[in-house]
């Protein structure tokens, strides 16, 4: 893994949020793998974040999240064939640096849509991001000539720090495409288009989705029969993991890239848990990619979520530890065997807190959190369990806005003393501050 920050001033603006930095006059570049980009006012990656890249915790073998990865391929594998073999391919090691084309504009994302910010996003540049999802990758299969396939591996959304969210998480996607003589093989006399729509000129016809049932485009026999065939694959998918006595429910859902949308929703301990998300995939992205005549069904998941919750696993960040201790309880065991995760040891918990004055500038409303928990990460690393937002104040008489946060501190595999979180809280007061011009109460 090659990571050159072109110039001192790009570190700095990298490190330190290109928000709140002062733009370079001259033209700087980031290069990460042999490849060079130009950095710009978009650029918000960390030597942390990057740090990450090439890990693909989803094929190491005996972590938990490549066990769980496999009990999903395999269940696709025994579901699907053609002609004795596998119907579904599986794409697990594709790059995860994508242009905003593939992440945004191939899935029919607004422009205006809160998942393109850059509050959400690890940018390189205004052009180029670590994927969001996997679905960045949709279109260009699609467009290669695939019609059923699953996508995995590692995504990057900026989020709060606790023991369930960690910048980089893993998730399986699929898409299954059908022609009209695969899906109505039975009753050849059915369409999966509207007489309006042709599908050799498919740009002629404006696709809506003010139906809630369907796309104007197809057929409502297309959609229903794709619906329940998604959801009878997916129940499947759930029973095969959690049992055939778990619990289920469908919620009515918005993606911007399929129509009609559920997610799946599982009862256990006691609470209501969404596994994925589904839909069927707008039609306009398959025309865009190439597929003019066929109607077909994407879903995504979360590999963390499944493993956190089929082995009993309390804190995300446990999926990255290279600990003996962890990783032999997952240990050529058969994947489909029952285990429970057993902690190795408990080690105590160390909390501070950071209150701040903000800049003129900057209002509580305005300033973003997930800079400040960027900011908490690159300098704690891993050892930062959970940041929390304790308060704000306004003062009543000089108006100045304060922000309060609670930083936890926990080492996974040994027991933190007060003097080294001491040394690293102080350093994240220095940087924040020089990051953000605030000042220290």
């Amino acid at each position: 893994m090659t990571i050159i920050f072109r110039s001192n001033r790009v570190f700095a603006c990298i490190l330190h949020r290109c928000k709140y930095s002062t733009a370079p006059k001259s033209v700087s570049t980031v290069q990460i793998n042999q490849k060079e980009f130009v950095a710009d006012d978009y650029t918000n990656v960390t030597p942390k974040i990057i740090s990450y890249l090439g890990r693909n915790l989803h094929l190491q073998k005996d972590n938990p999240l490549s066990i769980v990865r496999q009990r999903i391929v395999n269940y696709f594998y025994k579901s699907f064939t053609l002609r004795g073999n596998p119907a579904f391919s599986v794409y697990d090691n594709l790059s995860p640096i994508v242009t905003t084309k593939q992440n945004f504009d191939d899935l029919l994302i607004p422009l205006d849509h809160p998942s393109r910010a850059k509050s959400d996003c690890y940018y390189v540049n205004k052009d180029v991001l670590f994927r969001a999802h996997m679905t960045a990758h949709q279109s260009e299969l699609l467009r290669s000539g695939l019609d059923n396939f699953l996508m995995i591996g590692d995504v990057y959304r900026r989020d709060e720090i606790d023991s369930t969210h960690f910048p980089v998480f893993h998730q399986v996607d699929a898409v299954r495409t059908q022609r009209k003589e695969e899906l109505f093989a039975d009753h050849p006399d059915l369409e999966i288009f509207e007489p309006a729509f042709d599908p050799e000129n498919p740009h002629k016809f404006t696709n809506t989705i003010t139906d809630p049932s369907k796309q104007s485009c197809h057929t409502l026999e297309a959609t229903k029969l794709m619906e329940a065939q998604l959801k009878n694959h997916l129940i499947g998918l759930v029973h095969a993991l959690f049992g055939k006595d778990v619990k289920h429910r469908w919620v009515e859902a918005y993606f911007p890239f399929t129509h009609p949308s559920w997610e799946l929703e599982i009862f256990y301990e006691n609470n209501w848990m969404e596994v994925l998300g589904c839909g069927i995939v707008r039609n306009e992205i398959l025309v865009s990619a190439g597929p003019n005549n066929s109607i077909a069904y994407a879903f995504g998941l979360g590999l963390e979520r499944l493993a956190m919750a089929l082995y009993k696993i309390p804190d995300i960040r446990l999926m990255w530890s290279t600990d003996s201790g962890f990783l032999t309880q997952f240990q050529e065991k058969d994947i489909d065997a029952k285990i429970t995760y057993k902690p190795v040891s408990s080690y105590p918990q160390c909390k501070n807190d950071i209150s701040f004055w903000l800049p003129p500038t900057l209002s509580i409303d305005t300033f973003m959190s997930n800079d400040f928990y960027d900011l908490v990460r690159d300098i704690g690393g891993d050892i930062v369990e959970q940041v929390k937002l304790k308060d704000k104040f306004v003062h009543p008489k000089t108006k100045k806005h304060s922000l309060c946060y609670s930083i936890m501190y926990r080492h996974l595999e040994r027991t933190l003393t007060q003097a080294e979180v001491n040394e690293v809280h102080k350093a994240i007061e220095k940087a924040a501050v020089e990051a953000f011009n605030v000042v220290i109460r």
